[in-house]
């Protein structure tokens, strides 16, 4: 048990890191903007609601004036927990909020006196590509570098970045597939399953010091196999349709050529790269010596399925997940 600052608490994850911490008995300070959320229409009032049971500060993550004086407040801590990430992955936002901003919260932390850090990182920054990855990568090595007790956790595919397709099936329409749908694969990993991994890094020894990739329970799923899973959860015929790589390298060059005259298409453009990276690159542990992702050594973890996840929204019991600027995955 102990007092626990939570960075990014309003997000999906960062909701079910709330409530692991406080099942574990630790009392829990969200760190939060005052407009969060998708939008930024969750007021104050709104987000103390949906994180109850919690104590909510609001101010800017990106003033390094902020946390130490409207979050920390002068007290102790005993840990630091970041489920925070940039909206969208564009440079300028991943730069801004993957590392500036966490560069401020650690220099508060050390300030403070608080002597371990929990990081949610992703699985995907073992192949950085694009802006948002090297921005991960660039605080990781902060902390590493820190001083303090640390873990970098790396999960794989969220079930949420899963779900954008459960409309259009609905509907009638094809699963869409890349190729013939079996260009990468995933390990995909539950909201509570993950918040209760990263909640027991605060106590569990042999996950201190360590960079930590982890997936959810089950084999490696290829985007066919969790269409098939989509369709067996709604009750209708497998229907794929096969989107060919080439047409969005096509959008991307035609936006990034856009955008040398239209700065607004450059940002587009990124997010099309995104859109691609996920497309072509599996999210399982890379062979440092193979190059190749292997599906065997990437860990496991919790209970639910994404099998689960899909009956459970073909049903009503689970509520499609808000995947605001994600939906660009």
């Amino acid at each position: 048990m102990g007092r626990i600052l939570l960075l990014g608490a309003t997000g999906t994850i960062g909701q079910a890191t709330a409530r692991a911490l406080r099942q574990r008995g630790h009392e829990v300070v969200c760190f939060v903007r005052p407009r969060a959320g998708v939008g930024g229409r969750l007021r104050q009032a709104d987000t103390e609601r949906l994180l109850a049971g919690t104590t909510v500060r609001c101010g800017d993550v990106a003033n390094p004036a902020s946390l130490p004086r409207d979050g920390i407040c002068g007290e102790r801590f005993d840990a630091l927990v970041s489920c925070l990430a940039s909206r969208t992955g564009a440079p300028r936002d991943a730069w801004a909020i993957d590392h500036q901003a966490h560069l401020h919260a650690l220099a508060a932390a050390q300030q403070a006196g608080i002597a371990q850090m929990v990081l949610l990182s992703a699985l995907c920054v073992q192949k950085p590509r694009l802006a948002f990855q090297q921005a991960k990568l660039a605080f990781e090595r902060a902390l590493v570098a820190s001083g303090l007790a640390y873990s970098i956790v790396r999960p794989t595919a969220f079930f949420k970045s899963l779900s954008g397709q459960l409309d259009r099936v609905r509907r009638g329409k094809p699963f869409l597939v890349f190729g013939n749908g079996e260009l990468t694969a995933c390990k995909p990993i539950s909201d509570d399953d993950l918040a209760g991994y990263l909640a027991d890094c605060l106590h569990l020894p042999e996950r201190r010091h360590r960079i930590l990739p982890i997936g959810g329970p089950g084999p490696a799923l290829t985007a066919r196999q969790q269409g098939e899973l989509l369709f067996t959860a709604l009750g209708v015929q497998p229907k794929f349709k096969s989107v060919p790589v080439g047409l969005m390298d096509a959008i991307i060059g035609t936006l990034a050529a856009l955008g040398r005259v239209l700065p607004p298409l450059a940002e587009k453009a990124e997010l099309a790269r995104i859109g691609r990276y996920y497309a072509t690159e599996s999210m399982l542990v890379l062979n440092p010596l193979t190059g190749q992702y292997d599906a065997s050594a990437t860990p496991s973890t919790g209970q639910q399925t994404l099998a689960d996840f899909y009956a459970g929204l073909a049903s009503g019991a689970e509520q499609p997940p808000e995947r605001g600027d994600h939906a660009v995955f």
